[in-house]
């Protein structure tokens, strides 16, 4: 494959920002959220696992890929803008088949993470490079793909063992790399020790996103909590609802 429109379009919006100025991707989770971020100007969207999970009834790693590949499918078919995928660790496809998956969907980038979920533990980080190497491979410049690295997530608190797979990520051919749950303090040096875009995790109660850029992030996803506070918003207007019933 070669790069085409929206696959340029969102790798370029990765490039050339300023600090503070991060590219700021609101997980969508079904196509009436996707439209209303997309209506309210945001020039890409991602979709987060957890988010899509949870509209669709099931636990977060749960989701069959038939069904979260048509998920991602109903977001890119509702807007007019390019869509990243969170399609957590490839559902054990070979890299043909996820490729063919994302292209089928019209998702023009997607989240690959280095957990695997039989164990619970971090993958090989040589094996999960030959892994994405794979897929960049079989999708060329069609798909921007933003590797994430769970040392935090697992438990390894410091910058090394971060660094070693994001370099290793990059010479496979990742185009930006997501240290989901990496301390805000400690994303300068992240970014600086890395030479792809670094993607932050924005969290109630944490940095703003603009915030975080200027700390080094270059692009912020949010995972499954804006799925979660409109959920709470629902809550509540349920919750009078039903007041208002007088019971």
């Amino acid at each position: 494959m070669t790069s085409a429109g929206p696959a340029a379009t969102l790798r370029a919006l990765h490039h050339g920002r300023r600090p503070g100025d991060p590219l700021v991707l609101p997980n969508v989770w079904d196509a009436a959220s996707a439209r209303v971020f997309a209506d309210a100007g945001f020039p890409a969207l991602a979709t987060p696992s957890a988010g899509i999970a949870a509209s669709l009834g099931y636990a977060d790693g749960r989701t069959p890929a038939d069904e979260m590949f048509a998920a991602i499918a109903r977001i890119v078919r509702a807007v007019d803008v390019p869509v990243t995928a969170d399609v957590e660790a490839g559902y054990g496809l070979s890299a043909e088949e996820l490729v063919g998956r994302l292209a089928e969907a019209g998702a023009v980038g997607c989240n690959l993470e280095d957990s695997d979920h039989a164990t619970g533990a971090l993958r090989d980080p040589e094996e999960q490079a030959a892994w994405l190497a794979e897929v960049r491979a079989a999708a060329g410049d069609a798909l921007v793909l933003n590797a994430r690295i769970d040392t935090f997530l697992r438990g390894e608190r410091g910058p090394d063992a971060f660094v070693a797979r994001a370099r290793a990520y990059t010479e496979a051919g990742a185009d930006c790399l997501y240290p989901i749950l990496a301390p805000p303090e400690l994303l300068p040096e992240l970014a600086a020790a890395v030479s792809l875009p670094l993607n932050a995790l924005a969290k109630p109660g944490g940095p703003p996103p603009r915030e975080l850029g200027a700390l080094g992030a270059t692009r912020i996803t949010f995972g499954g909590g804006l799925q979660q506070q409109a959920t709470a918003t629902l809550a509540a207007v349920a919750g009078r609802l039903w007041a208002d019933t007088g019971n």
